[in-house]
């Protein structure tokens, strides 16, 4: 859904569909191929309209502000009232934002860490162009994702939502930068951290906690919960949780738009707890042999389950594990790091270069379910450094402060504003019905496919009537 601050003393125009895409720019990084190489990013300077350190840690990472804020695409607010809206006008109305999206903006934004490049002699531009709409839907839809994991969070220990579930928080810039770029005739597949994901691709809310709380008004209708969240209108096709699975999905998708000749990309996202799977090796080399147009979207918050990277990994990158698939390591707290290296990552599989690896730098800000504290394997400090030097949502609101597109009393309304949005929908979502007895038995077999079942000890065939 999307939400605008009605009530509070100021408004900000909502904007339909995703955000812009970065204007053309030049590319500071350059080196011979195969290198790693940093191209130098400076100081963040975003500006719109209006209305570090790094972090203690085992291994070397990115030191960059984070914001997190995602706004539910398939409903509008209306006085107080949601109507659903078509997804035909959804698609029209996004494809007028990307329109406008590719003329660029009036504000400049200098990414603040550099992008680290395998076998490419070039990366995404370190300066990117936005605008006052851009930047609010950014911080908006962050923090329509931010406050839903924390209500879900409440929801678990109430026991009104039941079996697992994966929170998103502290990691919202990916699917906010991801989604600035993506159309939804691209297609994305996940694994079962996928909250984020699906409501940047126009899932909602309410069909959210209805999903986990086990309501037939669910994306699911109620059967699948946290790990099992679809949206198949706009090329959402899961949620899985099969660790690694995304990988050889995401391949056969970007198969499928090969042959089926469309100009669009397939994203498949894992983490790094999965990048060891054979079967995402198997994939990729495939992708690489095919010319796949696929993004392999690493989602490296450092942990898998309570492992750290480089306890379970001898080698801790995965932008730069195959010689033969370039690679990007990207500063995933920064929506604006992740929105240049998608578009450069796009326009790599749209030209035919075949398949191409982002790895974004992360970091969960709960455990890995509901189910892990999240603080026997890492320190508080730890978790409360990434809170303040890099979390994403912040990063974002300095640059709207900055700009004087509005200022920190309004975007604390805003945040208030969203949080007794989500109550809300939590509430509708709790109040809907259950699925009826019959769905118990229903999407297993079709009983007119005419599918005969054999045992192994058989003596006729049966066969389903």
């Amino acid at each position: 859904m999307r939400f605008r601050a009605l009530r509070s003393g100021f408004k900000f125009q909502n904007v339909a569909g995703r955000s812009l895409r970065p204007g053309a720019g030049g590319v500071s990084a350059v080196g011979r191929n195969g290198d790693h190489l940093d191209s130098s990013l400076g100081a963040a300077k975003p500006s719109l309209s209006p209305s570090s350190s790094s972090s203690n840690y085992h291994t070397s990472r990115l030191s960059h502000n984070r914001g997190d804020c995602i706004r539910p695409i398939g409903v509008t607010r209306h006085v107080g009232a949601y109507t659903s809206r078509s997804i035909a006008a959804q698609a029209a109305e996004k494809q007028e934002n990307d329109s406008a999206s590719s003329k660029g903006g009036d504000i400049e934004v200098e990414l603040l860490n550099p992008f680290k490049l395998h076998l490419l002699e070039s990366g995404p531009p370190t300066h990117l162009h936005t605008n006052k709409d851009e930047l609010m839907k950014m911080y908006r839809d962050m923090n329509v994702l931010r406050r839903m994991e924390l209500k879900a969070d409440q929801l678990f220990k109430t026991q009104q939502i039941r079996g697992f579930c994966h929170l998103y928080d502290g990691q919202e810039a990916i699917p906010a930068g991801m989604e600035a770029v993506l159309t939804y005739d691209d297609c994305v597949v996940t694994a079962y951290r996928d909250h984020g994901t699906f409501l940047g691709r126009g899932g909602t809310v309410f069909e959210t906690f209805s999903e986990l709380m086990g309501r037939k008004t669910g994306c699911s209708l109620g059967k699948g919960g946290s790990m099992h969240l679809f949206k198949k209108e706009n090329n959402f096709y899961g949620g899985w949780g099969i660790v690694g699975t995304s990988g050889p999905l995401g391949t056969g998708l970007a198969l499928a738009l090969k042959y089926t000749k469309k100009p669009n990309v397939t994203v498949a996202i894992y983490g790094d707890g999965a990048a060891n799977q054979g079967q995402l090796y198997e994939a990729q080399n495939m992708a690489a042999l095919w010319n796949l147009p696929v993004i392999y979207l690493v989602e490296n918050n450092h942990y898998g389950m309570g492992t750290a990277e480089w306890r379970a990994s001898k080698q801790t990158t995965f932008f730069d594990r195959l010689h033969y698939i370039p690679g990007i390591k990207v500063d995933g707290m920064d929506a604006f790091s992740v929105k240049a290296a998608m578009q450069f990552a796009k326009d790599h599989c749209v030209a035919g270069k075949g398949p191409i690896v982002i790895e974004c730098d992360t970091y969960r800000y709960h455990g890995h379910s509901m189910s892990d504290p999240g603080s026997t394997y890492r320190s508080r400090d730890e978790i409360q450094n990434f809170r303040q030097e890099r979390d994403p949502i912040e990063r974002v609101s300095k640059i709207i402060v900055k700009e004087g597109i509005a200022s920190a009393d309004d975007l604390k309304k805003l945040a208030k504003d969203i949080r007794r949005e989500v109550e809300e929908e939590a509430t509708k979502a709790r109040d809907a019905p259950q699925p009826e007895e019959h769905e118990l038995f229903s999407h297993i077999y079709r009983l007119d496919t005419g599918l005969v079942t054999y045992g192994c000890d058989r003596k006729k065939d049966v066969e389903l009537a």
